[in-house]
């Protein structure tokens, strides 16, 4: 089968032909029609840590998919031959399992759901790390109606999917944006933006003049060391929240928490029902054929993405 692999950690990804994976016992085979891309999906193949045992290769990349079971593994299976599911692979070791492939193999009880009917596959693949990151980050921060809540890095995926849910709490999001994303923005929800390409001391006074005292959380999705977060981090009030996803230290006294992905398939069906119902939109971007994975793993991994990048397969 095709699919978009790298032979070791730092070397670019290329589309090559590897064997068709077998389904083992209590797994699925989907025949996958598009898969998403995640930051995650380049970190990994640049040698970020992943669970489970030391990764094989050649490595098969991707982590969000979507499609329909081709074949069932031995054993009782809560899925059928024909159904459309999506989902997330959460065990990369197998180096089989990647996402950006014609067919991959995941436990029946790993994070994957079926798709509504009224779903397309297509807007079905860009919801699981994206969304799932966006729903447990506001549960994390415990942000409540009317409170204030500054995202920085809010064009991307789970910008996106955050600044919606956020606002449909009723908060007052605050979109850290670069450039004339404001429109955009505003219409998922942002009652507000900043535009942060105008420097940290732009970005504070229009934050200022919106919360004198600060806002009461920040999610920080793209600041990957203290520098960069610490001046996002002094627009909190005292006794606010602060997340980041990308690990950066917050200074002396702080209190932060440094997000982690807790997929399931019940986050999965909640998301899948509120996008069925049009109650959250789904940003997909762009929709590239499966052998152009590798220049848009580079594009990403330079930053200022919008919404969702999906490849069908």
């Amino acid at each position: 089968m095709r699919a978009i692999a790298v032979s070791a950690f730092r070397t670019e990804p290329c589309l090559v032909e590897v064997p068709k994976p077998e389904p083992g016992p209590g797994e699925i085979r989907v025949k996958v029609e598009y898969a998403a891309l995640n930051p995650l999906d380049w970190q990994t193949a640049d040698g970020a840590p992943a669970p489970g045992a030391p990764l094989a290769f050649p490595h098969v990349l991707g982590t969000d998919f979507a499609g329909r079971v081709d074949m069932i593994g031995s054993g009782d299976n809560l899925f059928r031959v024909g159904d459309p599911v999506f989902g997330r692979v959460t065990a990369p070791s197998l180096g089989r399992s990647g996402a950006y492939a014609e067919y991959l193999c995941v436990p029946q009880d790993s994070p994957v759901a079926l798709v509504p009917g009224e779903l397309p596959l297509r807007t079905a693949a860009a919801l699981p790390t994206s969304g799932t990151t966006a729903a447990q980050i506001l549960s994390s921060t415990a942000v409540r109606s009317g409170l204030s809540l500054l995202v920085v890095g809010a064009t991307g995926g789970v910008g996106s999917f955050l600044t919606q849910l956020a606002a449909g709490r009723g908060t007052g999001v605050v979109a850290a944006v670069r450039g004339d994303e404001g429109r955009r923005m505003a219409a998922l929800g942002a009652a507000a933006t900043v535009d942060t390409t105008l420097g940290p001391e732009a970005v504070e006074a229009a934050v200022r003049v919106l919360y004198p005292d600060g806002v009461d959380a920040l999610v920080d999705l793209v600041s990957d060391d203290a520098a960069s977060f610490a001046p996002y981090v002094a627009l909190v009030r005292d006794g606010g929240v602060t997340v980041t996803t990308r690990g950066a230290p917050a200074p002396p006294g702080v209190a932060w928490t440094d997000y982690r992905l807790a997929p399931s398939t019940a986050l999965l069906d909640e998301l899948a029902a509120a996008v069925a119902a049009g109650e959250l939109e789904v940003p997909v971007d762009m929709e590239l054929p499966l052998e152009k994975a590798p220049q848009a793993l580079t594009q990403n991994r330079a930053g200022g993405a919008r919404g969702k990048t999906v490849f069908s397969v």
